[in-house]
């Protein structure tokens, strides 16, 4: 079994697979299918990497995680559409799985939290003006992948910078 060294704890993709035993014997189908919809993702990341020449000792935690973002970004979008659309129980359906998918991803950040660390980033950079905006994006997705917006947090950092 594949475990984080740091911490000494499972690998996301061995909890995803944990759970989803757990789901099947619990007969927890919508639990199941969401993380069955999860390691669908994982394997088609997976297989586009070793086409892409990518080397062959899988994805990282931080992969994975990137995964798991991107599809919970879909569903927000899916259930908003549905919502729109007036399709209540398809948009609560999506919301069932942003549940579950987020229970695989690290705690989000809150507003406060996000400014310091843009304020961090920004001090630790010697950023001055907008052209370091990439750099300081950057630098916020290398320490808080997961864990904060960065559709949101680009105008903020942008905010900041031109200050």
């Amino acid at each position: 079994m594949d475990q984080n060294v740091a911490t000494g704890q499972p690998g996301l993709r061995e909890r995803i697979a944990a759970d989803t035993k757990l789901a099947m014997k619990a007969k927890e189908t919508a639990r199941l299918s969401t993380l069955r919809l999860i390691s669908a993702a994982i394997k088609d990341r997976e297989i586009a990497a070793r086409g892409e020449g990518g080397d062959e000792t899988g994805l990282s935690d931080a992969d994975l995680t990137a995964i798991l973002s991107r599809m919970v970004k879909q569903r927000q979008e899916s259930a908003k559409a549905y919502e729109e659309g007036g399709r209540l129980e398809l948009a609560e359906r999506e919301q069932d799985e942003i549940k579950v998918i987020q229970s695989y991803l690290p705690r989000q950040l809150d507003g406060a939290e996000t400014e310091a660390a843009i304020a961090k980033a920004i001090a630790d950079l010697g950023a001055g003006s907008i052209r370091d905006m990439g750099r300081v994006m950057a630098e916020l997705r290398a320490r808080h992948a997961g864990q904060m917006d960065f559709g949101a947090v680009g105008p903020m950092v942008k905010d900041r910078l031109m200050q």
